[in-house]
Parts: structure tokens; sequence; C-alpha cells
């Protein structure tokens, strides 16, 4: 099942914070709903466990992540997979976007992403639903961060 979703989020602090913090692992690791355990790779990218539930679902997802196209601080793409067993996977990516306003920074970003296995016969509603929460809660937390 594919799914997309986009948004912004102002953020009261300067393009080159916000940009450090995204970066940051310590920081992602305290930001990102469920996160377990997220670790540098030689690549430049992530390596992480996170425990989500969507609906009734709940799993343990491992995945990596890529990040290309590092234009900083202007934003990056990045791309990435998770495996959680027996509810299923998840793949995709999404083009994170800073730019300078209103005295703060204007994160945008666009993902789209692939979801197989029991969490795909959940149904897009909940899904999408749950992307959604996931994701504000992620740039909730990463506000505070970028603001602390």
């Amino acid at each position: 099942m594919a799914m997309t979703m986009s948004g912004e989020v102002q953020l009261a602090a300067p393009r080159d914070v916000v940009w450090e913090k995204l970066n940051d692992p310590a920081v992602l690791k305290a930001c990102i709903p469920g996160c377990e355990e997220l670790e540098t790779t030689e690549e430049g990218g992530f390596r992480a466990t996170a425990k989500i539930k969507v609906g009734p679902v709940s799993a343990r997802f491992k995945g990596k992540v890529t990040l290309s196209d590092l234009d900083p601080p202007n934003g990056y793409k990045i791309t990435g997979e998770g495996e959680g067993g027996v509810a299923g996977f998840a793949k995709g990516g999404a083009v994170v976007g800073l730019t300078d306003k209103d005295g703060g920074t204007l994160l945008t970003y666009n993902v789209e992403a692939q979801i197989g296995g029991k969490l795909a016969q959940l149904g897009q509603r909940l899904i999408n639903g749950s992307a959604k929460k996931i994701a504000d809660e992620f740039f909730a937390n990463f506000a505070k961060a970028v603001q602390g």
C-alpha cells in the first residue's frame, strides 16, 4: 500500500541550529516516538530500532536510513526501510527543506512510503491517521529540542 504525507512546521530557531539538530542522533532518538536505538552508520545515515503501535498492531521495527542530496543548511532527502517481522515492512523516503521565515525556520517535508504485511491490511485511513499522529509527535518534540 502506498502512502503520501506532507506538511510544514515553524520552528523558533535559526536554520543552522535546526540543520545541526536534524543530523544529531541523540536529538533524533529523543524526538522519534518509540525510538529505542539510533546510531550513525559509516555511510552517513542512521540505523534504528523503534517500537510502534498502529491500531491493534504493535511491532518493533529495525531499519536503516540514508541521507542524500545534502544541501546544508537547506535540506536533504531521507530514504529508509524498516522490517517489523510479522507486522510487515515500511520503506520510502522524504524530502526535507529548511527556509528562513518569521525570524525562525520553516521546515517542510514530503513523504512517500510503501507499507506491506499486516500493517497494510489495517486500511488507508488508520495508517494515515497513525502516520500523522507520529509525525505530529515527532515535530512537537523536535520543536522543543531546537528551542531548548
